[in-house]
């Protein structure tokens, strides 16, 4: 993997490019989230033409336990499985593991789960979440981490952090160890924790960059706590690591919540929020929000969003989604989907124009007020 940072805005926005063996990637990126090899309501060729998602993201703890790393390495990696040409980034499942807080013992060695689908026992370690990921075959991976609670004590914070940096020097061990299973290039980030305490973010950033990755990502936040409290962390996180790497702030976020943290010098994020949402209804557009299930759309024939040039978005009226959504019929959560990735893609191709041209924070001032409005 390869980042070039291509031009940085005097507000500190960036605008850079990552690029791997499935293709390059334009930064600041809006991943889609496909979390067992599918993005919800959405087929691959979809997401590489109107979408035109330059990256999806995949997850370790899911893809393991379903299809299985038997499946995926007879298919080749999950590239092949699921059609899908472009690049692949995998959590290692961390987050996932620690949200089964009542079906998870913590060790030194790593974390035993039950599965969520049938009760069995498993065990991920830092060597063998590494193993997993070389056979998704995903071209950014990340390493095993904890995730601790957002109202975790001070004490409870550091703890977790020193164990999750022990656990970093092990991925990094085991990457250096093992080669790629079809032969494309593969890269490993550090994850950078410590709830919403500054001095163990700060040292978690400082420890991670000792142990040298060519990416690093801010775990931990979007969890619950206050927008502001996250926007707090990036500010303490974003300025100590390496301007020259790209910077994932995970799990994140609102359209709102990417360009604050576009503004405060972040390159990648993932979000469920506009597959999750579309199929609830709410659609993200250019020109505001819109809950479609509202009665006030039922004779609405305009197009769902004027300022997307996508089929989904020009062709189809909000009467007709929104009759869909009464009616119970997929087709409507599928448009919902589409129309709220390509939204997210569409904001971020436009953060990115506004960067290289030294105008984010106008674009910023001009932007936040219309799409987070309720039409």
């Amino acid at each position: 993997m390869e980042f070039i940072l291509e031009h940085t805005d005097p507000s500190g926005a960036r605008a850079g490019r990552i690029i791997t063996d499935h293709g390059e990637i334009e930064t600041p990126i809006f991943m889609p989230v496909g979390t067992v090899g599918s993005v919800k309501a959405v087929w691959p060729k979809e997401l590489m033409t109107d979408i035109n998602a330059d990256i999806i993201l995949g997850n370790t703890y899911h893809l393991y336990l379903r299809p299985g790393l038997d499946v995926l390495s007879a298919a080749g990696g999950l590239h092949p499985f699921m059609n899908w040409e472009r690049p692949i980034l995998t959590d290692s499942g961390g987050y996932q593991v620690f949200s089964l807080s009542d079906r998870r013992k913590l060790t030194e060695e790593g974390a035993t789960f039950q599965s969520h689908i049938d009760g069995s026992y498993h065990t991920f370690t830092p060597e063998n979440v590494v193993d997993t990921q070389r056979t998704i075959g995903s071209d950014i991976m990340m390493v095993l981490d904890e995730c601790p609670p957002g109202d975790s004590t001070q004490k409870y914070a550091s703890d977790s952090n020193e164990l999750t940096i022990r656990w970093a020097e092990r991925c990094k061990r085991r990457f250096e160890e093992t080669t790629p299973h079809y032969g494309a290039s593969q890269s490993l980030f550090g994850i950078v924790q410590g709830v919403v305490y500054p001095e163990i973010r700060r040292r978690s950033a400082r420890q991670l960059m000792d142990i040298d990755f060519p990416g690093y990502a801010i775990g931990g936040l979007s969890v619950g706590e206050p927008a502001e409290q996250m926007y707090a962390m990036v500010d303490v996180v974003a300025p100590i690591l390496p301007k020259d790497k790209p910077r994932y702030l995970m799990g994140v976020g609102t359209p709102t919540n990417l360009i604050e943290n576009v503004h405060r010098g972040i390159d990648m994020f993932d979000c469920v929020m506009p597959t999750r949402n579309g199929r609830n209804g709410m659609m993200f557009t250019t020109q505001g929000v819109i809950n479609i299930k509202n009665a006030k759309w039922k004779t609405d024939f305009s197009c769902i969003d004027p300022g997307l040039d996508i089929y989904a978005s020009q062709e189809f009226s909000k009467a007709y989604v929104r009759h869909l959504f009464i009616a119970g019929e997929i087709l409507g959560l599928q448009l919902a989907s589409i129309q709220n990735l390509a939204f997210y893609l569409w904001l971020m191709r436009q953060a990115r124009q506004a960067i290289l041209e030294d105008r984010f924070e106008s674009f910023k001032r001009e932007i936040l007020p219309r799409i987070g409005s309720r039409l």
